[in-house]
């Protein structure tokens, strides 16, 4: 399948907080959201990380 899984970490500290799927035929481009990070206790901009 196209459906891989993912980490999104944390721009600020590096923390990886989250765990995504996505179809990687269709959304190439890696993903950045903001998401709130516990270590830096905010909201801050999470990047895809492989």
């Amino acid at each position: 399948m196209a459906r891989e899984g993912f980490t999104l970490a944390c721009k600020e500290c590096k923390m990886e907080n989250y765990i995504s799927k996505k179809n990687k035929k269709k959304h190439v481009e890696k993903l950045e959201i903001n998401k709130f990070c516990s270590k830096c206790n905010s909201k801050t901009m999470h990047r895809e990380k492989k």
